[in-house]
């Protein structure tokens, strides 16, 4: 198997349940970072979850409030966050060969997903949001920051995991050249149970 895409797809359908169960162990910024958005968006707003996994707490938190569509390529991670959001709509596909209409959300979030996608397909996924978005809209995103290469781990918890990410310097070269003006950033290390410290580039920016 070398088509990156099949890689995570395969990935997270074998492990959908056992990542959810280790998820469970530690905490991430997530939730604060997601806190700061639900502060910016009007009432009732729409938002796509780019990534969306399982259904996990944070997806939970902005569905109770506003529209939610979640969009994962892993069927299992789609099934299991249906279970968990049962008002939300939500989309089996790979973000990269996603095509929705110009200025149809009021925000888009991504959590953990750039660093599952190809070096190459990250800028042009990033002027993609732009699209989506609504004037003055809204990005909350992780991105990987140890500029690592397309790379695939053997077994990451299980199964073999594509990874890839710039450094934060070309990350926030790439959010300019899409069209984002920064709010907040930072990079935050923390440990992730059964690896070694994971340092992500956390942005909350505004479409342009």
């Amino acid at each position: 198997m070398s088509d990156p895409k099949e890689i995570v797809r395969a990935g997270y359908d074998a492990i959908a349940d056992r990542y959810a169960e280790w998820a469970a162990t530690f905490e991430t910024p997530e939730l604060r970072w997601v806190d700061d958005l639900l502060a910016l968006l009007p009432e009732n707003a729409s938002v796509l979850d780019l990534g969306c996994g399982g259904g996990r707490t944070a997806a939970q938190t902005v569905a109770a409030r506003h529209s939610y569509t979640g969009v994962d390529i892993s069927p299992a991670q789609i099934e299991r966050a249906r279970e968990r959001i049962p008002d939300g709509r939500f989309l089996v596909a790979d973000v990269t060969a996603l095509e929705l209409e110009p200025a149809s959300f009021d925000a888009v979030m991504s959590m953990f997903m750039f660093g599952h996608i190809p070096r190459a397909e990250q800028p042009p996924l990033l002027a993609h949001v732009h699209r989506w978005l609504k004037p003055n809209g809204l990005l909350l995103a992780t991105m990987g920051s140890g500029g690592t290469d397309d790379a695939v781990e053997d077994d990451w918890l299980g199964a073999p995991m594509f990874f890839a990410s710039f450094d934060p310097e070309t990350n926030r070269r790439l959010l300019d050249e899409a069209g984002f003006e920064p709010i907040r950033e930072r990079v935050i290390t923390y440990d992730e149970p059964g690896h070694r410290p994971v340092s992500f580039m956390w942005v909350l920016a505004r479409r342009s």
